[in-house]
């Protein structure tokens, strides 16, 4: 239902509408309230829709103006509450910028630096002291057969390290005799059916061996091997490099004993006046080494009448024990970040 109004009072009407209307908007802080006021100036109850509604009781010429006026209005209404809008929005977005934002005005906190791990540092020494003694690095696979890591190197059927007291085997469906390797020791045979002689090598690598876990034993540890083979290499040959290569590694003043024993080299870990490391005697087993037995260069082909040849394999888990004075080889495999952090000068 409409009630009669004049031209004047329509147009009158109009005109506080707008004024009362565009201050409402303005006013507004939120969305809610923006939607509030646009009911209030839009809506089937507010005064600018009852001007519309009696529209068709003015005359022609009246209901032009005033239905001109009317357009006029509107238009401005929706443009302020448009704008208005807008801008509620865009306070809307930089406050959660505002929230979200990171102070980069100070300095920023540091990523701690990495370092090399005390084994890797010692495994690029070794290489290091003998690439410069004229040998080259190989290295081959962890996962062996027996024929590669005893047979061929002249192990016995019955030898003690082929039980399970000391070597891990796999059972592998489809394949007989695969173990991991106990020593890189197999790569003398690989590099040897390979090439003819000279042979100048060195293999660093990882060996397992069903050891109790101590201060200065591992499951799982690092062997360099090395082999020398040519004409005329004689048992000098092979002490002289040892004493080379561990003097360079550990210091001039290093002492360095060879006894005629299965693993025939052992190096002072504590300058000789014992530690929980070397139980107490002042030495720790290093190395095993000596002259490469006949039937091992017959077994790739090479005439032992004619060549002969050193080979060596030495646990560089313990010669960083020594090279750091690391007392526990645990602490070459815990990660503990305390103990790595020491060596990031090294490294």
């Amino acid at each position: 239902m409409s009630i009669p109004i004049s031209a004047d009072e329509a147009l009158r009407t109009l005109g506080e509408e707008l004024t009362g209307g565009l201050e409402l908007i303005a006013a507004a802080t939120s969305v809610a309230e923006l939607e509030a006021a646009e009911v209030a100036m839009l809506g089937r109850k507010s005064r600018f829709s009852s001007v519309q509604r009696a529209l068709g009781s003015l005359s022609e010429e009246d209901r032009r103006t005033v239905g001109r006026r009317t357009n006029e209005v509107r238009d401005a209404f929706r443009a302020a509450l448009a704008a208005r809008r807008a801008e509620l929005d865009a306070g809307r977005e930089a406050r959660l910028l505002e929230a979200d934002r990171i102070d980069v005005t100070l300095p920023g906190r540091r990523l701690r630096p990495g370092s090399l791990h005390p084994l890797t540092i010692v495994q690029y020494e070794i290489v290091d002291i003998f690439t410069r003694m004229g040998y080259r690095v190989v290295e081959g696979p962890e996962v062996e057969t027996e024929w590669y890591n005893f047979d061929a190197l002249n192990f016995a059927p019955d030898h003690p390290a082929r039980t399970l007291m000391d070597t891990i085997y796999l059972d592998v469906p489809g394949e007989s005799g695969l173990l991991l390797r106990t020593h890189t020791s197999p790569m003398q045979i690989r590099t040897m059916e390979a090439q003819p002689p000279p042979v100048h090598v060195v293999v660093p690598g990882r060996v397992y061996r069903n050891e109790e876990i101590t201060a200065k034993n591992m499951p799982v540890f690092h062997q360099v091997e090395g082999l020398a083979v040519d004409e005329g290499i004689a048992f000098s040959d092979l002490k002289g490099t040892v004493e080379t290569f561990f003097r360079a590694l550990l210091g001039p003043e290093r002492e360095v004993r060879l006894t005629p024993s299965f693993f025939p080299f052992v190096e002072p870990v504590c300058g000789g006046k014992g530690c929980r490391t070397c139980a107490a005697t002042g030495w720790i087993e290093i190395m095993g080494a000596g002259m490469v037995h006949p039937k091992v260069l017959q077994n790739v082909g090479y005439d032992p009448e004619r060549y002969t040849g050193f080979a060596f394999g030495m646990g560089y888990d313990r010669l960083a024990m020594i090279r750091f004075g690391i007392p526990d080889i645990r602490l070459l495999w815990e990660s503990d970040a305390r103990f790595l952090e020491q060596f990031q000068a090294v490294g």
